[in-house]
């Protein structure tokens, strides 16, 4: 195999390695975006439950009392 083969084949391995790199990157991103809506959703319907439940429902108890 000649040097400039080898030099191609290693600028095409480097290029494929940088690629999924920057794709996993977009996705972890994506992942996080979503993770972080999911929690703003959870943290309103608590918000909202909280506000439809009786006074003194829905807050923290201490049953060693």
């Amino acid at each position: 195999m000649s040097d400039s083969m080898a030099i191609a084949q290693t600028f095409a391995a480097t290029q494929a390695t940088a690629t999924q790199q920057a794709l996993q990157t977009i996705m972890l991103s994506q992942q996080a975006q979503a993770d972080q809506s999911v929690v703003a959703l959870l943290q309103q319907s608590a918000e909202q439950m909280q506000a439809v439940l009786p006074a003194g429902q829905g807050q923290a108890v201490d049953i060693t009392a």
